[in-house]
């Protein structure tokens, strides 16, 4: 039903009952296979920078940043990240071990929009449960913290992140034409969003995923993530 004004117009529904969340404080969320510590040079750059040095140099193609020449360059980057005021960086550390990152970033709480990027998996941590619960952590942190827009933006040309992105259930919304430009080459930018109309649905099957009966003796998920989202047996 479309809402009108007093002059028949058109207008977006009635925000009543919603104000702006509080930005973003980095603090330490903690996963069943995971734990989520805001990222710092002096704990994290060392490790992570070894932790990174077993990837292929593709792991970088579409990122503004990397290959790490050591562990200071990475360590510089962990502070500009922190510098940053719309930036919330955290270090991915499983077993102990930081093993990737990832971010907030362009957080804007008094329009309810945040977005989640920045993501680079060391080896050990690609393709595993605490890879997909990372994600999942961010985005449930978002929306009950009173945000109304979780986004997920990428160079068109990564076919590995928009398929991540779907599989997470963010919706394609449109590609920016000569958006942005890194590393010396143009980005045009392919936007995905969850809106807080999506999240009910969206958090029932995360909850599903994460249940421990999703998982058999070896850790292997019974039903993937995808699967769920769409709806699948």
């Amino acid at each position: 039903m479309v809402t009108t004004n007093d002059f028949n117009q058109p207008v977006g529904d009635d925000l009543a009952g919603w104000s702006p969340p509080e930005p973003v404080e980095p603090t330490t969320l903690e996963g069943r296979h995971l734990r989520l510590e805001p990222l710092q040079r002096t704990r994290h750059a060392i490790p992570l920078f070894h932790a990174y040095r077993a990837s292929d140099a593709a792991l970088w193609t579409y990122m503004p940043w990397g290959p790490f020449v050591d562990a200071a360059e990475l360590g510089q980057l962990c502070d500009r990240l922190n510098a940053l005021p719309d930036w919330v960086p955290y270090a991915v550390v499983v077993d102990g071990d930081p093993v990737g990152m990832c971010c907030y970033l362009r957080m804007d709480a008094p329009g309810g929009v945040i977005e989640i990027g920045g993501i680079a998996w060391a080896p050990a941590l690609q393709r595993t449960t605490a890879s997909t619960e990372a994600i999942v952590l961010l985005i449930e942190q978002a929306f009950e913290l009173g945000y109304r827009r979780v986004e997920w933006k990428c160079d068109d040309l990564n076919a590995a992140s928009r398929a991540a992105a779907e599989r997470f259930g963010f919706t394609y919304e449109g590609t920016f034409r000569k958006a942005t430009h890194y590393k010396g080459r143009n980005r045009d930018t392919a936007w995905f969003a969850i809106v807080d109309d999506d999240w009910p649905r969206l958090r029932t099957r995360f909850a599903t995923w994460m249940d421990p009966a999703n998982f058999d003796e070896e850790g292997r998920q019974r039903r993937s993530l995808g699967d769920l989202l769409v709806g699948r047996k």
